[in-house]
């Protein structure tokens, strides 16, 4: 059989986060990452987002391994729900396969820890059609690695989130001598990080953040409150070794934190000095000029617990004078708004910002200088830019053509894509698609929420909703009662009477007209209320709420039974109570009468 190879695009393109994708070796498939994305302000409602699990539907019985890049998000949030309903080997390093299963725990209370199987930069894993290696790589997270998928035509290497610091830490480093025996090998495509294409000046080195850290950690009179992504576990290190160096001790707080510290800490990739922790009651002796406050969690987490805290709503903390808010991470655009709503709200409170993203340009992925770099080292034959935005895989490409590549032979992809290789032509081809759509959590459900309910969802946001109840008697053409309306969001009821009086009376016209021109139908006389009252307020007001009409049927059998059913107890009741009354006196009356009747034969007698 011929060999085939195929790279499946299953999420993570043009948009940011959600990273899935899939290599196709023969009759194995090998996927990369599991990520999930946070919604913006248009998925209202919505808890997370995450890749089409029809592709396990359809391709589980493939599906070597799924093999993870790093521990954030981004790569392994997907897992809980395909690990829920698919036992498919997950494969990481061992620090990403410990958040991995805090990952899946929150949402699985019993997981299969025989699926976990952890392995480092030097793992080689054989497959019965391919072979499977990594390398270590640069991110915000320690143990985060680069995956290479060994094929009968090359070498195909997946970055994951990666960027180049020759200063970080070790355990930080990307391997460049790794890199350079991967090419030599010779690289058929290359998936590589798009996120930060657009900035072309280098990210600040690690250290000079830490050095940065400690001169704000310094230079604070009061509390200092750090707002930091739980899962950024450098960001994390250097607050704790600033706050040791300055004499403070910390508190840590978050949904999340807890845990990854641990995890981390048992594992040796975070240092923590004896007594440098100390818990809540602590805050009352501890001063306020020894004391830093770690407010951690996802994404906007801490930002809304800072706001709880400008607003004097959290449980715990309140910002108050000489307190300094440090923002510890650089935000995403999604919530570049909420810091700075965020920042106005601890002003407001006695407190001042610093935003390490205002001051340092730092990320944690790869610039456009970087990105270049990895191609020159590298020399793959194809490229696939993923992990970003359009226009950033966009920059990524012309990046890719300014150092000598062929513009064709870079594609920018869609998610749901699948790009075969021929092997006499020695080109990609773009083949049959894969899924690719969005599942949205909300809660507990997983995928029930779709484009019309966040339809629904964004009219009831902008303009709200119009209920319209109304009771009929079909059989007989009529309106029982009053149709009553009410709104919500739409405009205050009891500035509007004369709206709501009309849009009663358009209610008894439109069921009228129903009943006399159109065979009776439920859902027809439903539409047509709908569609009226819809037509009316917005040639009304100049909006369109949500009309939900509510008709009800008066049941006229179940009345008539319930009528015979009262007259029939009736009877029996009336029936009942004549016998018993006359059981009770007629054997004295009967008695009386005979003595009566007997009393008179005798005197006729003796007068006779």
């Amino acid at each position: 059989m011929a060999d085939q190879i195929k790279i499946m695009i299953l999420s993570g393109v043009r948009e940011q986060g959600k990273d899935m994708f899939a290599v196709q070796v023969n009759d194995e498939i090998f996927v990369l990452d599991a990520g999930l994305k946070y919604p913006d302000s248009s998925l209202f409602g919505i808890d997370v987002v995450i890749p089409d699990l029809n592709f396990f539907e359809q391709y589980g019985d493939k599906v070597a391994g799924i093999f993870l890049t790093h521990g954030h998000a981004d790569s392994i949030g997907a897992l809980p729900y395909i690990l829920r309903k698919y036992d498919i080997p997950v494969f990481g390093s061992e620090l990403t396969i410990e958040l991995a299963k805090i990952e899946v725990k929150r949402e699985n209370k019993k997981i299969k820890n025989h699926l976990f199987n952890v392995i480092d930069a030097d793992t080689e894993i054989d497959f019965k059609n391919a072979s499977i290696s990594f390398f270590h790589t640069t991110h915000s997270i320690p143990d985060s690695l680069g995956i290479v998928v060994h094929t009968p035509a090359g070498e195909i290497v997946y970055t994951g989130d990666f960027k180049f610091d020759p200063t970080a830490d070790p355990m930080y480093r990307t391997d460049m001598d790794r890199l350079a025996e991967i090419e030599t090998k010779g690289v058929l495509a290359l998936l590589s990080d798009s996120s930060n294409a657009e900035s072309w000046y280098p990210s600040v080195s690690e250290q000079d953040i830490a050095h940065y850290v400690t001169d704000v950690f310094r230079n604070a009179k009061g509390r200092i409150i750090v707002a930091a992504k739980a899962s950024n576990l450098n960001r994390v290190q250097e607050v704790i070794t600033a706050a040791a160096v300055t004499g403070r001790r910390v508190l840590l707080t978050g949904r999340d934190l807890a845990k990854i510290v641990r995890t981390a800490m048992d594992l040796g990739y975070l240092d923590i000095p004896d007594g440098l922790l100390m818990r809540v009651k602590d805050l009352k002796t501890v001063p306020d000029d020894k004391t830093v406050i770690l407010e951690t969690g996802r994404m906007g987490e801490p930002l809304n617990s800072l706001q709880k805290m400008a607003n004097k709503r959290h449980s715990m903390i309140r910002i108050h004078e000489n307190d300094l808010v440090f923002i510890a991470t650089t935000p995403s655009h999604a919530v570049e708004t909420m810091v700075a709503e965020t920042s106005d709200m601890v002003y407001r409170a006695g407190g001042r910002v610093i935003e390490l993203g205002r001051d340092k340009h730092t990320s944690g992925h790869a610039t456009g200088r970087d990105l270049q770099m990895l191609i020159d080292i590298l020399k793959p034959k194809f490229l696939f830019p993923v992990i970003g935005e359009y226009r950033l895989m966009e920059i990524h490409r012309d990046l890719a053509i300014k150092t000598g590549m062929d513009k064709n032979n870079i594609f920018i992809s869609h998610n749901g894509e699948s790009y075969d290789y021929d092997f006499k032509q020695e080109r990609f081809f773009l083949s049959a698609p894969v899924p690719g759509e969005d599942i949205m959590i909300d809660g507990s459900g997983v995928g029930d929420v779709g484009n019309i309910v966040l339809r629904d969802r964004e009219i009831l946001s902008d303009d709200g909703i119009f209920i319209a109840v109304v009771t009929i008697d079909r059989k007989k053409k009529k309106i029982i009662a009053q149709p009553q309306v009410t709104s919500r969001g739409f405009v205050y009821i009891k500035a509007n009477h004369q709206l709501m009086r009309d849009a009663v009376e358009l209610i008894k016209t439109t069921i009228a007209n129903n009943f006399e021109h159109k065979k009776f139908d439920w859902t027809e006389l439903k539409q047509d209320i709908r569609n009226d009252l819809e037509k009316f307020l917005y040639k009304q007001t100049n909006r369109r709420p949500v009309v939900l009409p509510v008709v009800m049927e008066v049941n006229q059998n179940r009345h008539r039974i319930a009528q015979k059913k009262a007259g029939e107890a009736e009877q029996d009741e009336k029936a009942t109570k004549r016998p018993k009354n006359t059981k009770n006196r007629s054997p004295r009356h009967k008695t009386n009468n005979s003595n009566k009747a007997g009393k008179k034969v005798a005197d006729k007698e003796d007068k006779e």
